[in-house]
């Protein structure tokens, strides 16, 4: 008997067939607890304006940004006179001048 199953786990087929079924479905049940605490733990509401001024960010009325009003923005912008600024890459030292 216990040749027998030796000889059964010996085989190829055996021999890598069920290390690959045990990676594929423990994999599945790894996956669905790891989608699960995502979708537990994500956080579902949005800020108001009082609790974003609570945290420190300062958010505007949606009545104040528009399409239009940032569009009058970028048109006083003068880009016929610019300077291309090459930042410092990291092996180089910074000098300023």
């Amino acid at each position: 008997m216990l040749q027998k199953l030796q000889r059964f786990f010996q085989k190829k087929s055996v021999k890598y067939s069920i290390p690959f079924l045990v990676l594929v479905v423990g994999g599945s049940f790894g996956l669905k607890q790891f989608t699960e605490n995502r979708y537990r733990f994500r956080r579902n509401k949005f800020l108001d304006k009082e609790e974003a001024e609570k945290w420190g960010i300062l958010k505007k009325d949606k009545s104040e940004v528009t399409l239009e009003t940032e569009f009058e923005k970028v048109k006083q912008i003068d880009i016929s006179d610019w300077e291309n600024k090459r930042g410092p890459r990291p092996w180089e030292q910074v000098t300023e001048k």
